[in-house]
């Protein structure tokens, strides 16, 4: 399939469904039309084309109702990819369509308190019973858990292997009976994050994905679908964070001086090729899996997003913010409101999607092919370590 037909497709498709309309029924319509992932298989909302022309379909339905990003996000970058690659026929079939079309949000059920940067050492046990796995344990800066319907979570099933060997992928109910969801305010005042307790929490197996004990390796399908998610997301050139700092700029000639310019130039040519380099991930990921480079996008994404809100708050010499009020968080938004928030919100960049210690060493060894970090832990039982 080339791009001329994927343009009549979207046609075609455009006669039939008008975009005014009911804007759920016009998602659900694309998403049968194969014009929610095009890469993925006929029937799952793609059409097993080229994941290039995604673009072409984006251009061309650019003025139709569109997706909520700050609320689908992890549906649309982490769990989708993952239940692609691991799930059964019936579940891509069950949970790919709301998913896109956010009739059903998802959260990320990974960190917990002692186990954020180390994912491998996580205590949340599953514990089969019968058909079912009864889930134990507390998970931390999960956002969007007070809107999700389904999350994706990895639980140990085997304590008595090495970390990583005895871990279970699930696809957890977060309306099922024993889920907590408990607020975390943050810098910002604001309540994006939580802390979710599972207590008794039963899954069906139907709900397992992957193999037991391979949790590890299907995370790892997540996590790096995550890292290309956060920082490899497609930019315009001179939008993100670099536009708020430029309309700055723009706007107020009289507080200019030559080392803010040096500053704002030098962060420019760093913000295009952190952009170049993302057009680039995102050619390998149309041949193929995402791979370590995403590590180094989300590392450039999270340093650059601080020093532009920095030089923001400095050029603006505004040490205020506008509003602590506590409050829930409808999105997540790297962008919005003013300019304090931006550069608090900032913050995160460097914690969340991976920390950027824990990046730097997965570029150093699967990137640069550097020695890797004695693990004095790696064939130790889980449950002899300590904690």
């Amino acid at each position: 399939m080339n791009e001329a037909q994927i343009k009549e497709r979207v046609a075609a498709f455009l006669r039939e469904h008008d975009p005014s309309g009911d804007r759920l029924e016009f998602l659900r319509a694309r998403f049968d039309a194969g014009l929610a992932w095009v890469w993925f298989p006929e029937g799952l909302g793609g059409l097993g084309a080229p994941r290039e022309l995604q673009q072409v379909v984006e251009r061309e339905l650019a003025d139709t109702p569109q997706l909520n990003s700050g609320k689908q996000g992890i549906g649309l970058g982490m769990a989708a990819p993952t239940i692609l690659a691991f799930g059964t026929e019936e579940q891509k079939r069950r949970f790919l369509k709301p998913l896109w079309t956010g009739e059903e949000i998802w959260c990320q059920l990974f960190s917990e308190p002692g186990a954020g940067s180390d994912l491998a050492t996580l205590a949340t046990r599953a514990v089969r019973d019968g058909d079912e796995w009864v889930i134990d344990g507390q998970k931390v800066w999960t956002s969007g858990a007070h809107h999700a319907r389904w999350a994706i979570l990895v639980a140990r099933t085997d304590p008595d292997v090495p970390k990583h060997r005895g871990l279970t992928y699930f696809i957890c109910d977060m309306h099922a009976p024993g889920v907590e969801v408990r607020p975390l305010r943050q810098i910002t005042g604001e309540a994006e994050f939580n802390e979710v307790f599972l207590t008794g929490v039963r899954l069906s197996d139907d709900l397992r994905l992957g193999a037991v004990g391979d949790g590890w390796r299907v995370a790892q399908t997540t996590l790096m679908n995550e890292r290309v998610a956060i920082g490899g997301a497609p930019t315009r050139r001179g939008g993100g964070v670099m536009a708020s700092v430029l309309s700055a700029w723009r706007e107020h000639p009289e507080l200019r001086s030559h080392d803010l310019h040096q500053r704002l130039l030098s962060l420019w040519v760093e913000a295009e090729v952190t952009r170049l380099s993302g057009v680039r991930l995102r050619e390998q990921l149309a041949a193929g899996q995402p791979g370590p480079e995403g590590s180094g996008m989300k590392l450039s994404f999270a340093k650059l997003n601080q020093a532009l809100t920095g030089l923001e708050m400095e050029f603006r010499r505004e040490l205020t913010y506008d509003d602590w009020t506590f409050r829930r968080s409808e999105n997540v938004d790297f962008y919005g409101r003013g300019p304090g928030y931006r550069y608090l919100r900032a913050k995160g960049n460097s914690i969340e999607g991976g920390t950027s210690e824990i990046l730097r060493n997965i570029i150093s060894e699967r990137v640069l092919g550097l020695p890797s970090e004695p693990r004095v832990d790696k064939d130790v039982p889980w449950k002899d370590l300590p904690r």
